[in-house]
């Protein structure tokens, strides 16, 4: 017996981007299709609002993520991203827009309680602000971390380290050492010509390239007469 489900298995694009880039109006900067996916860029100060039409109107019930992303080269360096799902549709949809290092984006822990943790985990990693988020602590990173892990600029050593001390019984921060052994590498290889001996090329000969190797005579190629009548024999005869 065959079971009807009120959503679809393949929920289809068909003139939604129209429908929901006017219900946007003067929030929308840009919408595209990009893999099947629908993509809508919109200005900061209206995230709140779009966001709670698409869940309230649209039945975008779901907040599933909030990522970031990082252009350094750009005036507003981040992206943020807000990834939707439709439940009773079964279709996802992303908001974007785009904020910098001093300009807050508008919490949307108002529609979505979940919100809190996703924007802490963005500001954590990315340093992008969140205007009216009451808790913006750390969340993967501990709370005397400084600098922000995922921007393109930051250090892969980062500026501290943290070890448990036996001494102080705790936990302790310190300036990244690195050892010097790690710090020096040595990527000139032996086959273009290094100007140094490896260990055990001193057991090899060098070959005289001065002095080409040359054949005299036929005994030194073995070819001939007696050569020549060997090979004019049939096959089963030569031997």
């Amino acid at each position: 017996m065959a079971i009807l489900h009120s959503a679809p298995k393949f929920a289809s694009n068909d003139g939604l981007m129209e429908t929901l880039s006017a219900v946007m109006g003067a929030n929308l900067i840009s919408a595209e299709e990009q893999h099947s996916e629908l993509i809508f860029t919109i200005k900061r100060d209206g995230i709140e609002d779009v966001l709670r039409t698409l869940r309230d109107d649209h039945q975008y019930q779901q907040l599933m993520e909030i990522a970031g992303v990082d252009y350094p080269e750009r005036d507003e360096r981040f992206e943020v991203v807000y990834m939707l799902l439709s439940v009773t549709k079964n279709h996802r949809l992303m908001v974007k827009l785009t904020a910098s290092e001093d300009t807050p984006v508008p919490t949307v822990t108002t529609l979505w309680p979940n919100a809190g943790w996703l924007e802490r985990e963005v500001f954590d990693l990315y340093g992008v602000l969140f205007d009216g988020n009451t808790d913006l602590r750390r969340i993967l990173t501990d709370y005397g971390f400084e600098g922000h892990p995922f921007r393109k600029d930051f250090p892969l050593t980062g500026y501290t380290e943290l070890r448990y001390s036996e001494e102080d019984k705790r936990v302790v921060y310190e300036p990244v050492e690195l050892a010097q052994d790690l710090r020096q590498f040595d990527f000139t290889s032996p086959w273009e010509g290094a100007e140094y001996v490896l260990p055990g090329d001193e057991k090899a000969e060098a070959a005289d390239v001065d002095k080409p190797k040359t054949t005299e005579s036929t005994k030194q190629t073995g070819a001939g007469p007696k050569a020549d009548k060997k090979a004019a024999k049939p096959s089963g005869d030569a031997k």
